[in-house]
């Protein structure tokens, strides 16, 4: 979101040249504060590298609802349980549609996904199809013995590294396993390249910088042909037909075994999409390109979220031995002397639960979710938010609120053991990582269960120590904006195997 150093002088040169021309008068609306705007940017200038924190220090001067013009378009910023109660639970359809960039509309090449397709019939239809058949809990346990696979060799890597004495790049080995997991899940194999690389996670990557990158086409509509000159449509463009290559080829492979009966009982989300293509089931018109989309939306959303959370957990534990020490027991009571950590285990371990808990709260993987976009005019608050407004709610600054969480900074998973904790499904919106609403996070069952069982074993097998040199209070903590709140530096540890 934020600009570009040269764009934003040349956005400041049209401001001043423009600052005798009178203002657009507000009508009769009684609309949110708002911080002092410059002409033509608006309120871009304030937006920093990290938006969430930029939208929480403005919010404490102007208040948990706000109104900021991000160029020329109005954008609200709430930041307050209540507010995201009032607009979630009473006026949720007005606020059901999504924001729709320009990133998002050129590499699913126009086609309509569940993340970002305006409510009405056809998402209703998609979502209920995505629940049933792609992420129910039933479907994401009968993926089991996947997770179980690529951990066995996760679990195999590290302790190679271990016998040699070696550090790890655990954010690395990550971001691997996680692939793999989801690329299985998704179209049935690993996306290795012949180098041994994962093709998809290239193309992830890609994907993942362009999305929260500035466009002129979303603040500036009628600059949209800028985007042009800046090479922004270009490289969008070159990333959409690598992508739609890339699923195409998974496509065919997949649709010539679905004929002649190759596939195996243990199906993934790519076989059951081309089977109710064939079969029409749902009375659903599934193209192969909504059939893109749709995968796209599985890869992306199952990938980041998952390997963002387990990176901000294991770094959490480095910097607070006690927790560490506490969980680590409770993993290993658990599981006593087995060979292998049980997954029926996994849902034994409250504490880690509660780490994990805590650790979505202080580093919300959306922290401002995927922005809406209002269908309509509302009243939220007592003020008049106008039709077509942009609206962030910020997930991030409301669970570190120092109102809603006593000691809010600090990182104390005991907060979550009491019988009344909120949870992810929290109806008063103080803890809410996976959204809220007709919206909510589709995928939350399938991301808890690779987060939760990554973590178990990484618990169980190794101890873990950090470099020489290195102590807790050393661990850089910066974050970098994207789809996601990453981790900026990687976690690199030294793993003692277990015995």
């Amino acid at each position: 979101m934020s600009l570009h150093p040269i764009l934003l002088v040349f956005l400041l040169f049209l401001s001043f040249a423009l600052i005798l021309r009178k203002r657009a008068r507000g009508g009769n609306l009684r609309l949110p504060p708002s911080p002092p705007k410059l002409p033509i940017i608006g309120n871009l200038h304030q937006i920093g590298t990290l938006p969430h924190r930029s939208f929480q220090a403005l919010s404490k001067k102007y208040g948990p609802i706000m109104l900021l013009h991000l160029g020329s378009v109005p954008s609200l910023v709430v930041s307050s349980p209540e507010i995201v109660k009032e607009m979630l639970k009473t006026h949720d359809i007005i606020f059901s549609n999504r924001a729709r960039p320009m990133s998002v509309d050129i590499i699913l090449n126009g086609q309509e996904d569940l993340a970002f397709s305006p409510y009405g019939e056809y998402w209703r239809q998609l979502r209920k199809l995505c629940v049933q058949e792609l992420l129910s809990l039933h479907r994401v346990q009968s993926l089991q013995f996947q997770r179980d696979e690529e951990v066995d060799r996760l679990v195999k890597k590290i302790r190679r590294s271990s016998l040699q004495g070696e550090t790890v790049n655990l954010s690395e080995l990550l971001l691997d396993v996680t692939n793999d997991m989801v690329c299985r899940a998704v179209i049935g194999e690993r996306c290795e390249g012949e180098d041994g690389k994962s093709k998809w996670g290239e193309m992830s990557r890609k994907i993942l910088l362009a999305f929260p990158a500035f466009s002129f086409r979303d603040y500036f509509p009628n600059l949209g042909w800028m985007d042009n000159l800046t090479g922004f449509t270009g490289t969008l463009t070159r990333t959409s037909k690598e992508v739609d290559a890339f699923f195409e080829q998974v496509i065919e492979k997949r649709r010539v075994l679905l004929t002649d009966g190759s596939l195996s009982s243990k199906r993934n989300f790519i076989d059951i999409l081309l089977h109710l293509k064939e079969t029409g089931l749902h009375g659903f018109d599934l193209s192969y390109g909504r059939i893109k989309a749709i995968l796209l939306d599985m890869f992306v959303g199952s990938t980041d979220t998952s390997v963002t959370t387990m990176d901000w957990v294991m770094t959490e534990l480095m910097k607070n031995p006690k927790v560490m020490k506490k969980v680590q027991k409770e993993v290993r009571q658990v599981v006593g002397k087995k060979s292998k950590v049980d997954v029926n285990d996994v849902n034994k371990m409250g504490y880690l639960k509660c780490v994990i808990k805590e650790t979505l709260r202080l580093h919300a993987p959306v922290p401002l979710l995927i922005p809406r976009e209002t269908s309509a005019t509302a009243t939220l608050g007592g003020y008049d938010i106008p039709h077509k407004a942009r609206v962030y709610i910020n997930v991030w600054g409301i669970q570190r609120d120092p109102k809603v969480w006593p000691n809010a900074e600090d990182f104390i998973p005991e907060r979550f053991e009491n019988d009344n904790a909120v949870d992810s499904l929290d109806q008063d919106f103080h803890f809410f990582p996976f959204g809220g609403g007709r919206r909510i996070c589709a995928g939350m069952s399938f991301a808890q269960a690779t987060i939760e069982y990554v973590t178990a074993n990484l618990l169980y097998w190794f101890n873990w120590e950090l470099p020489t040199g290195v102590t807790g209070k050393d661990l850089d903590m910066s974050e970098a904006f994207g789809l996601t709140i990453l981790k900026e530096a990687p976690l690199c540890l030294l793993p003692i195997e277990y015995i």
